[in-house]
């Protein structure tokens, strides 16, 4: 029986221990210091809003570990030592392991911004942070937001939910412009003034000023506007927690690297989850993916290979999904925010600026490549098998109802983005087979 010890209770490292319990009876410690059990980090906002308590985003009762021999251990990993197959701890205890895998996730972003040390100031990703930003919003009439993306748009519904005013800066054209195609970050942009978010788009943040008390009384723009505030969220992305990892002769660069096993550079050492870099290419995806269902992939997969079963990492093509205030988004292959010469798209959107889809294909043999949808939710298994078969747009366009998977009574808008491809590429419309 092998001793294996987990650094993260995250979804990746999580996953990991439920798997190679299932398939084994290795000893398995789980080593975090931000929570005494696992809990949903997607929750987090609605706590925030009151949707939801702390222990309902707890997917499993306080016994399950102990009942399936999971040890759970709160502290602090300050050290790995390979050398000893060991993990040094803040309380002073020594850790030996068999096999390690890493499963630290992610932090916030930090920039070097002049007073980002402020009270009042701060990033949103772990529990941790949802009790900073309950206590630093307390009393608070305005928030700055800055950085787009997904958990700044997140951290704009949880303030504009307790009526605090919230100014939003991006220093792209449009709201995740750097991601999402102008036509869709138009909308949201959109969407998001209609809730009341001040946007300053073509913005960036200059510094942060604080009061005699150290905390943050205003922030001051790229363009020199001051801008009053009791409340300062940057959220300009996270990056791998591995800063423990120095010196200890696990290879990494702007996170853990690893090979298709998912293991490291020293032997009996793994990486998932958000803390991964990976050293080979998989078409279509980046080496550094930060959501939540690569994660608990990656714990999958690497409980099959500690367990005897060596098993690739290998995804399929991308999909993500997100939500902006009441409108859900979803994204299957590669939709990029510039379209490529070698490409052709068709975007679609809905009278109301609350739904639209974008689709986008290979000019010259016609294979479908992406399609973003808003509004509209899309079978995930459809488009992972018609990705996969490499299939072209003629197929997608005719196929585009049995795709749906909004409830029965949600309006179907199928026939009317058809029909407006079709008027848009007649070329591509199928011809009427007469009979003779």
């Amino acid at each position: 029986m092998k001793h294996i010890v987990i650094i993260g209770n995250g979804i990746s490292g999580i996953t990991a221990a439920r798997h190679i319990r299932k398939q084994s009876s290795h000893k398995i410690t789980v080593i975090s210091s931000e929570t005494d059990y696992f809990y949903s980090r997607t929750a987090l906002m609605y706590i925030y809003m009151g949707h939801m308590k702390f222990e309902n985003t707890k997917p499993y009762e306080d016994w399950f570990w102990k009942k399936n021999k999971i040890e759970l251990l709160r502290d602090h990993v300050v050290s790995v030592l390979p050398s000893s197959k060991s993990v040094a701890l803040a309380s002073g205890q020594t850790i030996r392991y068999d096999i390690l895998i890493l499963a630290t996730g992610s932090k916030s972003n930090l920039f070097g911004w002049p007073g980002q040390e402020l009270k009042g100031v701060q990033g949103l990703y772990s529990y941790p942070d949802l009790m900073a930003m309950e206590e630093n919003t307390k009393k608070v009439k305005h928030a700055v937001l800055v950085g787009g993306g997904l958990i700044g748009v997140e951290m704009a519904e949880m303030l504009r939910s307790r009526n605090i005013q919230v100014t939003f800066l991006v220093r792209e054209a449009e709201f995740w412009n750097n991601v999402l195609p102008l036509q869709e970050a138009s909308l949201i942009s959109r969407h998001l003034r209609k809730h009341h978010v001040d946007l300053k788009v073509n913005t960036e943040l200059q510094k942060i000023e604080g009061d005699a008390e150290g905390r943050v009384k205003c922030i001051v723009t790229s363009a020199g506007e001051t801008i009053d505030c009791q409340f300062v969220g940057l959220t300009v992305g996270v990056s791998p927690n591995i800063e423990f990892l120095k010196g200890s002769g696990i290879e990494t660069n702007r996170g853990v690297l690893v090979n298709e096993f998912l293991e490291t550079n020293i032997a009996d050492i793994y990486a998932i989850g958000d803390c991964v870099e990976r050293t080979y290419t998989l078409p279509g995806r980046r080496n550094i993916e930060q959501v939540w269902y690569t994660g608990r992939m990656m714990g999958e997969v690497v409980a099959q290979t500690v367990c005897g079963n060596k098993t690739r990492y290998e995804p399929g093509p991308w999909f993500n999904s997100a939500k902006f205030f009441d409108i859900e988004y979803q994204t299957y292959g590669q939709v990029a925010p510039t379209r490529h010469p070698d490409e052709e798209e068709f975007y679609w959107e809905h009278s109301s600026g609350k739904k639209a889809m974008h689709l986008v294909w290979n000019k010259t043999s016609k294979q479908f490549l992406g399609i973003n949808t808003f509004g509209i939710r899309l079978r995930h298994e459809c488009f992972d098998a018609w990705l996969r078969a490499n299939r072209n747009i003629h197929f997608i366009v005719d196929h585009l109802e049995e795709a749906n998977f909004d409830p029965e009574f949600f309006a179907r808008h199928e026939s009317e983005i058809i029909q407006d491809f079709y008027q848009q590429f007649p070329q591509y419309k199928p011809r009427k087979i007469v009979k003779a």
